[in-house]
């Protein structure tokens, strides 16, 4: 039995390890396209054919239709700024509430804020680790106005369970698709099942155009209001016989012809880019999943799971070690995971404090909602006990390389008792 490298013998993972790279000559070209055109951007402010953008704008906001089988698709400079204009879009006001996740970037939280919206926590489930659709249903009242859904490191949210809860109170679904482009429950896009979705372009995701975003929605009316909200609505004159736009302030969050240019040319290649991320995740689990002590990431029935991340459960009970101890090891042998993902929102300041906008508490001020004992025990236990991350999406390993992921698991896990003993010196 060879010796645990965290203990002074030789690491399992050899050789470098290689970003992920996801650009490549189409993109270039696309770009130098764009730039020989001389037109960087072609969205005006003013009522006009330009208010809509330009010509690479409008190539991939009608590519991400056909791709995704979605009515509207609405591009923008951020899955951040996605989620603020579906606050704006759905008309929140001050003193709404706003069910959310207490497990992803904090870009999901704060959107409601924006418009003097309250978010209010839901747990999550320890299967795929999105939002609880049960705890969700016992949060509602008569001030929410929203539920936003997190499909969490690639796997659908109950996105089906979750719409059928908002249909029947009357509120909105909005999906953050950020991590699952391409993920399906019950043949349907992730992204689409929602009354609006909200889709990251960022460098770190399945496919990217360096910043960028786009929204999704089948409904006529919000996707014209998400167009005003990016481009400065507050200055379009329509009109008065058809949809209402008042009471809505604009914002920039326009893509650039450069950004969509890129995007174009990644949403022809979102198969080729996703489906070895798959397979990566698909051989760890087979290889790693018959571990005591360990789960590996769960796919529901009915669901196709993109992995941005391969999250990784531990029993520290089981396995005799703390989990910060386990992830040492790990490290040691040349494997790169982290212990947990984020510290639960709802232990950020500005939660906590109830303090956002302006000295006098607003919006927190036109609720009763606290924050200081928020019971989220799911949550809670992986994230400070179970929780074991591996970037997917980051880096670029080798054959030789994964088989060596596997084997430096199966090394940490067959030296579990000489772990003990310098998990009890750690303490």
């Amino acid at each position: 039995m060879s010796k645990l490298a965290i203990l002074g013998g030789s690491p399992t993972v050899t050789g470098s390890v290689s970003p992920f790279i996801t650009v490549g000559a189409e993109e270039r070209q696309a770009v130098c396209d764009v730039i020989d055109s001389g037109l960087l951007s072609g969205f005006y402010g003013s009522w006009s054919e330009e208010f809509w953008g330009g010509p690479k704008i409008k190539a991939l906001e009608t590519a991400w239709i056909e791709r995704f089988g979605c009515k509207h698709a609405v591009s923008v400079n951020s899955n951040t700024s996605g989620l603020i204009a579906c606050m704006g879009a759905i008309g929140l006001t001050p003193g709404d509430e706003v069910i959310v996740p207490p497990y992803t970037m904090s870009a999901t939280a704060m959107a409601p804020l924006f418009y003097g919206g309250v978010p209010v926590f839901a747990d999550i489930r320890d299967d795929d680790f999105c939002i609880d659709p049960s705890q969700v249903e016992r949060l509602i009242s008569n001030k929410t106005r929203a539920i936003i859904a997190v499909n969490l490191f690639g796997h659908p949210a109950r996105m089906h369970e979750l719409r059928k809860l908002a249909d029947q109170h009357g509120i909105h679904l909005i999906e953050d698709n950020a991590q699952a482009p391409t993920a399906t429950e019950d043949g349907r896009y992730t992204g689409t099942i929602g009354h609006i979705g909200v889709f990251s372009l960022n460098c770190h995701k399945h496919i990217q155009t360096g910043e960028g975003g786009i929204c999704t929605t089948d409904d006529d009316d919000l996707a014209l209001r998400l167009q005003m909200i990016r481009n400065h609505g507050e200055n379009v004159v329509r009109d008065t016989n058809t949809a209402d736009i008042t009471n809505l302030i604009g914002q920039n969050y326009r893509m650039t012809e450069l950004s969509a240019a890129v995007g174009v040319e990644q949403l022809k290649k979102t198969d080729q880019l996703i489906t070895p991320r798959i397979e990566l995740a698909e051989y760890l689990s087979a290889g790693i999943g018959g571990l005591s002590g360990l789960t590996v990431p769960q796919v529901r029935d009915g669901c196709r799971h993109v992995y941005y991340v391969w999250a990784l459960r531990m029993d520290p009970d089981v396995l005799g070690i703390s989990r910060a101890t386990f992830v040492k090891a790990l490290a040691a042998e040349g494997v790169r995971v982290s212990p947990g993902y984020l510290s639960p929102l709802y232990k950020l300041p500005v939660f906590q404090n109830r303090h956002a906008i302006g000295n006098a508490g607003f919006p927190f001020t036109l609720s009763d909602r606290t924050y200081e004992n928020v019971s989220c025990p799911v949550v809670e236990r992986l994230q400070n006990h179970e929780l074991i991350m591996f970037e997917i999406c980051a880096y670029d390993y080798s054959d030789e390389q994964k088989a060596q992921i596997v084997a430096a698991v199966h090394k940490v896990h067959d030296n579990l008792a000489q772990l003990q003993d310098l998990d009890l010196a750690e303490q």
